[in-house]
């Protein structure tokens, strides 16, 4: 079982998690005011996935670790995709690397926006409003499940990650960045 993991503030409520279970997608997400960490704990504990597929930076920029780049702020990946440094959002980037490390579940990480570049394209005011019937069915048709529960876009990254994670499990997934600095997988 993969888990897609649309991470977010510790106590926000914006953590979500989809998976299939029993040939059906479920989403589960974190509750306002409760521990986001400990939520995506307990749901491994319940389901125990074999991948998890994160949206969050699981390393740092390679200055830090082999010290052999003079970028301090983002990694290779980060550049190419256009994506937030590690360095800007610090801390939650500190927490999903420990989360990564404690829960000892194989992890990649996953950029959703960049799947909806690559594989939806059509994709139309993404995260400006709620997520359509429209914009759900695209998604339906990559993930071959139908889907009744999103109702924001913290549970449609989660799916978007979840097509991440299906996808390197299958082996179709593209990696982006430097291997030995960190590879975030589309």
């Amino acid at each position: 079982m993969v888990f897609g993991i649309d991470y977010g503030s510790k106590l926000a409520g914006t953590t979500a998690i989809a998976f299939i279970h029993k040939e059906a997608l479920c989403i589960e997400q974190s509750i306002k005011k409760q521990d986001a960490d400990l939520f995506i704990q307990q749901t491994c504990i319940k389901y125990k996935p074999s991948l998890l597929a994160i949206d969050a930076p699981l390393s740092l920029p390679k200055v830090y670790t082999q010290g052999d780049s003079d970028n301090y702020f983002y990694r290779t990946c980060d550049q190419a995709l256009k994506a937030m440094s590690p360095m800007f959002i610090g801390g939650l980037t500190a927490r999903a690397i420990k989360l990564k490390d404690s829960l000892g579940i194989p992890s990649i990480e996953v950029y959703p926006k960049a799947v909806q570049q690559q594989l939806l394209p059509t994709l139309v005011n993404y995260k400006k409003e709620k997520p359509s019937p429209t914009q759900i069915q695209l998604l339906e048709e990559i993930l071959k499940c139908p889907i009744n529960c999103i109702s924001n876009w913290h549970q449609f990254d989660a799916c978007l990650a979840l097509v991440s994670g299906l996808r390197y499990q299958a082996q179709e997934a593209v990696s982006i960045g430097d291997q030995e600095e960190g590879l975030i997988w589309v």
